[in-house]
């Protein structure tokens, strides 16, 4: 396990919370299920695993995306 630093979350249109981590030592990028959606029938979303691929995501929902990079 390494050290990851937090950059901010979404909230897809299937319901599910996707946190998103920069890994400190390599700078690359991972997220993660944060909470799975209650009508989310995707397999791959599953709570505190990560989300692999760009198909595994659905665009955002516009106005519920956070970005906190600033406050750390």
């Amino acid at each position: 396990m390494s050290l990851v630093r937090f950059l901010g979350c979404t909230t897809l249109a299937c319901g599910c919370v996707i946190g998103r981590y920069r890994e400190v030592p390599t700078s690359r990028e991972i997220f993660y299920v944060e909470e799975k959606g209650a009508s989310c029938e995707r397999h791959a979303h599953r709570r505190n695993r990560t989300v692999a691929t760009d198909r595994d995501m659905e665009a955002p929902s516009a106005s519920v995306a956070v970005r906190v990079s600033a406050l750390l």
